[in-house]
């Protein structure tokens, strides 16, 4: 999950990579490292967040668990898709470790199913189905200059 938040006027709106914790350090390890540079987000969270898909160009902040920035990443693809048609190049860059789109879901689906995701979209039965559309998001980081 990538969460887009604003932040003050004229500074880039952070991009929150799972919850602060164990899984957002190793996603964000990987992104410092150039191992990830895809994500997936599920369209119901930005609607439930009332928060417009990401676009193309549009760059913003990395923040870590201490809600500290780490890297600007530049949007360079997006994508929305049924779930069951992610493509196995997109879960490959995630950087996570998997090697099949099968391991990719099932992680995906343990994090979606998960209590703090749903009380994030306030419903206690959330979930996720081969139909469900997600956002299938490619970035780049930012070389600092």
């Amino acid at each position: 999950m990538t969460d887009h938040q604003n932040t003050d006027a004229g500074a880039l709106p952070t991009a929150e990579f799972a919850f602060p914790g164990p899984v957002r350090d190793k996603l964000v390890a990987a992104i410092l490292g150039g191992a990830k540079t895809s994500t997936t987000g599920l369209v119901a969270e930005y609607e439930h967040c009332g928060e417009a898909l990401p676009r193309v160009g549009a760059r913003s902040a990395v923040v870590d668990s201490d809600n500290r920035p780490v890297a600007v990443i530049e949007v360079t693809e997006v994508r929305v898709v049924a779930l069951a048609d992610v493509d196995l190049a997109h879960a490959l860059d995630e950087g996570e470790g998997h090697t099949t789109v099968a391991e990719w879901r099932a992680d995906h689906e343990t994090f979606w199913h998960s209590a703090e995701l749903r009380a994030a979209m306030d419903d206690p039965a959330f979930t996720v189905d081969d139909a469900t559309p997600v956002v299938l998001e490619r970035f780049r980081v930012v070389p600092a200059s």
